[in-house]
């Protein structure tokens, strides 16, 4: 069995922190969003290789951060492009990787941007129970947000039903970008597209495996978070953290009130500040500031300011009276 953990998206709303960093690397408490994912397939035997796609602006990054990983399993396989307006699309990635890499195995496919509390394992498991395409769907408990997912509707564990972002969902359980494949259907990614269907949201392509055979659903409660905006990565780090604070030993805070949520990295300096809901990168200094619902990147230098919901990028020097 192979795997392929989708990493090829640009993250532009989360410029200036995701502009030259893979939301992938974006820490949660003391890991990062990826590598959450790559524990679990290193762990799992079935899985015999992990083919990280991603685009060429990003491939030495991902590169240099396999070779240097812990995890045995991850290869890079790299789309030929280098913007927002090339991409192929999520399917038309994932069809071209399969042809590139041939890929004859069922075939795991997991976003890496995708934070989620199940194992990877106990997914695989459902899905070699079934021997169908099979997608990991989530309660998000609000209409209005599953309007912006695949909306699924179960007959038991079987999609009978599938709605790719609809405008008036008539449920919350949605699908998440969590999928697998067994290998007879592979070769459906490119007759998918040669009847041009759409090549972006691979929600679609599971509609159109569900009018033509069975999908199942592997549902799951706890905790899911799609990282593409600051509200959920930070989100996502409120989960990691329990609520709590986290302080590398080796940042300097000195006379500073830190409130829920709020993770403070390695060599950062916090003084005389009010932080709540923020993220300060390494190297970055605060001072006589009060920050909430940011994120702060490394070597920023922040003085008598006050920000509320603000990505400031890296090496952003801010003092009290300059306008930004």
């Amino acid at each position: 069995m192979k795997a392929v953990v989708l990493a090829g998206g640009y993250a532009t709303r989360l410029w200036p922190i995701t502009e030259d960093r893979p939301k992938m690397f974006l820490p949660v408490g003391d890991n990062t969003v990826i590598d959450e994912i790559f524990e679990d397939l290193e762990a799992d035997d079935r899985v015999d290789e992990v083919f990280v796609s991603t685009n060429e602006r990003f491939a030495e990054t991902f590169d240099e951060y396999i070779a240097d990983s812990q995890f045995e399993k991850p290869t890079l396989s790299v789309e030929e492009t280098v913007e927002e307006d090339e991409k192929f699309g999520v399917v038309g990635a994932l069809e071209q990787l399969v042809d590139r890499e041939d890929v004859d195995d069922d075939l795991v496919v997991v976003a890496g941007d995708n934070m989620i509390s199940f194992d990877l394992g106990d997914f695989t498991d459902f899905f070699e129970a079934k021997g169908t395409p099979t997608l990991a769907a989530y309660d998000v408990e609000d209409r209005e947000r599953a309007e912006s997912y695949g909306l699924v509707e179960l007959d038991g564990d079987e999609v009978v039903n599938f709605q790719e972002k609809p405008d008036d969902p008539k449920s919350t359980l949605v699908s998440i970008a969590c999928y697998a494949f067994p290998a007879e259907t592979l070769p459906k990614l490119t007759t998918y597209l040669e009847d041009d269907n759409n090549p972006d949201e691979p929600g679609w392509f599971l509609q159109w495996l569900q009018e033509r055979g069975p999908v199942y659903a592997f549902t799951f409660d706890g905790a899911w978070f799609d990282i593409g905006t600051a509200d959920s990565y930070l989100d996502a780090v409120e989960y990691a953290l329990e609520g709590g604070a986290l302080v590398a030993d080796d940042a300097t805070v000195e006379g500073a009130e830190l409130g829920d949520v709020v993770h403070v990295m390695s060599g950062a300096t916090v003084t005389d500040s009010t932080l709540d809901r923020s993220v300060v990168f390494p190297d970055a200094t605060i001072t006589d500031s009060e920050i909430g619902n940011s994120v702060i990147d490394t070597g920023a230098t922040l003085e008598g300011v006050d920000l509320s919901g603000a990505l400031i990028g890296s090496y952003t020097s801010i003092t009290e009276g300059d306008d930004f």
